[in-house]
């Protein structure tokens, strides 16, 4: 029973920021809203952005991370675009700051989103 999935033509990419130091996290979300969001949201070629703070783990744990972006382009050669543009470079620049400012860090991951239909009948292993 398997859920039906399409390809949706675009490609991702996931940073997932660690927590600033104790006590800095109002500063940090300062920051990131006021100069580090504006510079993701000029990135030319941006489809789409969504952040998330991640204020909660599963069953209690601790979350993984403590901030979350999502940025979809319309395809890997448009973020390989994007990624020699002055507006990038800003962003990067600005991370480094981050990094140094606050003691985070940051992960990032590229790939082809895939959506899943959750209200299509699942098809018999039969077929």
């Amino acid at each position: 029973m398997t859920p039906r999935v399409a390809s949706v033509g675009s490609f991702k990419a996931i940073s997932c920021w660690s927590s600033p130091r104790p006590g800095e996290e109002g500063e940090f979300e300062r920051h990131y809203w006021d100069v580090h969001v504006p510079l993701a949201a000029a990135i030319p070629g941006t489809v789409s952005l969504t952040l998330t703070r991640t204020d909660e783990g599963l069953e209690d744990a601790e979350p993984s991370y403590y901030r979350v972006a999502e940025t979809v382009f319309e395809s890997k050669e448009a973020l390989a675009a994007a990624m020699r543009t002055p507006q990038w470079e800003a962003l990067r620049a600005d991370a480094a700051v981050m990094h140094e400012r606050f003691g985070v860090t940051l992960a990032n991951g590229l790939g082809n989103p895939i959506a899943v239909d959750l209200t299509a009948p699942a098809e018999s292993p039969e077929g």
